[in-house]
């Protein structure tokens, strides 16, 4: 009788590629920011409307935001913004990126949107760190008096990107949790 032979076959993990294409679209994100803020820049004086669409609704403007959202913090002195403003969503962003390559539970679409908000963090914090005068806002949305706004704060490519992505992460997450407790239930 011949002996048993048993071959035991050693296959390293091969990452996911699927994973890691939805960061293209951090890199998509942080190119168009830059494309377009440097079109700003270039072309329409600091503090000015470059141009008008569907009347005074929707303007390309350049304006300058020392501070975040909002223009919080643009009074604050220049060493508590650095370290607010540049080294903590450093940071933050580190963690999200491990964090994104670490898990494999997120869906698709939660990739998707980390993938976004990423960009649009990374955008606004090149600003951070290139432009002494703070990130640059462009767009200037009318906003008939809601909220007590007449018009929308300032902002630009990044910014939109953090939003639209961060909203869709919140609503795959609801879809998620309600999944979720369905499959519980059942």
């Amino acid at each position: 009788m011949a002996p048993n032979t048993y071959t035991v076959e050693f296959k390293p993990a091969q990452p996911k590629i699927k994973k890691y294409i939805p960061l293209l679209l951090a890199v998509i994100v942080i190119i168009a920011d830059q494309i377009t803020k440097a079109l700003v820049v270039k072309n329409i004086p600091l503090y000015s409307v470059g141009a008008s669409f569907f009347g005074d609704f929707l303007r390309i403007v350049h304006v300058c935001n020392p501070g975040i959202a909002f223009s919080i913090g643009q009074g604050w002195s220049v060493a508590v913004r650095g370290i607010l403003f540049r080294a903590i969503p450093l940071i933050v962003i580190i963690l999200v990126i491990g964090v994104y390559i670490r898990n494999d539970d997120f869906s698709l679409l939660q990739r998707w949107s980390i993938s976004g908000i990423i960009g649009g963090g990374l955008g606004n914090l090149i600003d951070r760190f290139f432009r002494t005068e703070g990130v640059v806002d462009f767009i200037d949305v009318k906003f008939y008096g809601l909220f007590g706004l007449d018009r929308w704060p300032t902002f630009n490519v990044a910014d939109s990107a953090v939003v639209v992505c961060g909203i869709l992460l919140i609503i795959s997450f609801l879809i998620m949790l309600k999944k979720e407790k369905k499959e519980a239930v059942a």
